[in-house]
């Protein structure tokens, strides 16, 4: 009998440990603990992210992000953060455009909040873990205050520099925070809910460990709720330098964080190539003219002045303005917000070339990316 209840006893453990150890492995490690293979530096570059002791560690700067090279839609995510700083702040995306907003630094996505106690409570956030849409995105908060923002129902986040641990749980559109091990926060028709995950820089050094992922089967959802894909974008600005420019006079430069701005002093045009070159080119630069007498031409294997009536009038004087193009075998093609101009006339290709920016008087630029375009 002794005998049968230890067989029965070991039998039982091993089935519990069995199950224990299956449900675990259904999670996995979203980093290495050494680089940043799975992942895109969007707007950050290298030096902005490291490992310790498997430790990943954010400087805070400049403000951008990185995030995953594959799409979720349902999933559970887990991870450990702490701020080492007072008054940090970062956040997580999920469901993310492939590259930033116009004229932000950020993602159209759901973000979870990351911020240090200290930070302080309002009536318009907290540093509890609120949950909500950005740049585009829409969500319905699960106790919201009349807005789009939902609050946690309870303050369970600990102050710097002690560790926290987050549970986002994300299913059809649906997301829910758990904050040290309770529930808290919770939304629910999410717009877009299928998209990229994204680690946000902003400001603070801040620190992850046991970042760990389950995915859920993946269920139908109409093309408006999926986020843009990957469009093979990439920075050209590092938010930190002009490392990968070219200019007669650094000077009149001024890399601003997630901005870069230009004096322009007594109306000079300055002239900031990169080095990089490209058999064919897409780009996309956003454009702020800080005085009305500014202008701006982009260049590649031809100038674009932007301040001709044809591109002007879809400019806004008072804010951001994105400039989208292409350019294959001499042919462009040109959005100014979104809307379609009127093209230059197709020129003899000349080979590689490389993105120019041609600013007169103050401008500031942000948003600089470039990829190698392929002909469809």
């Amino acid at each position: 009998m002794i005998i049968r209840r230890s067989v029965l006893f070991c039998v039982g453990y091993l089935s519990l440990f069995a199950t224990t150890a299956w449900a675990e492995d259904e999670f996995r490690p979203m980093f290495n603990g050494t680089d940043l293979s799975g992942w895109v530096l969007t707007n950050t570059p290298n030096e902005t992210w490291r490992f310790e002791d498997g430790l990943l560690i954010c400087t805070g700067k400049p403000v951008g992000e990185i995030r995953t090279e594959k799409m979720y839609q349902n999933f559970v995510m887990e991870f450990e953060w702490r701020h080492m700083v007072p008054r940090g702040n970062a956040g997580l995306f999920v469901w993310a455009d492939d590259i930033t907003s116009r004229g932000v630094p950020f993602h159209r996505a759901i973000e979870v909040q990351i911020l240090e106690n200290s930070y302080g409570n309002t009536e318009s956030h907290t540093t509890h873990g609120d949950i909500f849409p950005i740049h585009g995105a829409t969500m319905t908060p699960i106790n919201g205050r009349s807005g789009s923002r939902a609050f946690p129902t309870e303050n369970l986040s600990n102050p710097s520099p002690q560790w926290n641990h987050y549970r986002v749980e994300c299913q059809d559109g649906e997301i829910s925070l758990a904050v040290n091990g309770k529930m808290v926060t919770q939304g629910k028709d999410a717009s877009p809910r299928k998209g990229y995950i994204c680690l946000e820089s902003e400001g603070g050094v801040v620190q992850y460990r046991n970042v760990r992922i389950r995915e859920l089967p993946d269920t139908e959802v109409a093309p408006e709720h999926v986020a843009i894909a990957n469009r093979g974008y990439r920075s050209l600005y590092t938010g930190l330098n002009l490392d990968g420019w070219k200019t007669d006079d650094n000077s009149d430069w001024n890399p601003q964080d997630w901005t870069l701005g230009y004096k322009g002093v007594d109306g000079k045009t300055g002239r900031l190539t990169s080095f990089e070159e490209f058999e064919s080119i897409g780009f996309v630069v956003d454009i702020l003219l800080k005085s009305p007498a500014s202008k701006v031409s982009l260049e590649t294997d031809q100038q674009i002045d932007l301040s001709k009536p044809e591109y002007a009038k879809h400019f806004q004087a008072q804010g951001w303005n994105r400039i989208e193009g292409t350019l294959i075998d001499g042919k462009y093609t040109l959005l100014v917000n979104g809307k379609a101009v009127p093209l230059p006339e197709p020129t003899v290709p000349h080979g590689r070339t490389t993105l120019t920016l041609l600013p007169t008087g103050p401008v500031e630029f942000s948003n600089i990316y470039a990829r190698s375009q392929v002909a469809n």
